[in-house]
């Protein structure tokens, strides 16, 4: 019985269960996406690159972030 206990309370406390910024990163990968491809909108690569860049803008902002004196 002890066993069910404890496999609960560690189920509950992981970070799993703790999670909840997913909906703001998709949110932001929306409008990142928007963003770049009214700049980039043309060719299929452009697209292409406007999609890349939105996947990857959170490590632009965290490297800028931390650049900044």
């Amino acid at each position: 019985m002890n066993d069910t206990i404890d496999k609960k309370s560690r189920a509950n406390s992981s970070a799993a269960c703790k999670g909840g910024a997913g909906g703001i990163w998709v949110l932001g990968f929306i409008g990142a996406l928007c963003f770049y491809l009214h700049t980039h909108s043309g060719t299929f690569w452009l697209v292409l690159l406007a999609f890349m860049k939105s996947v990857v803008w959170p490590a632009f902002v965290v490297y800028h972030v931390l650049t900044l004196h």
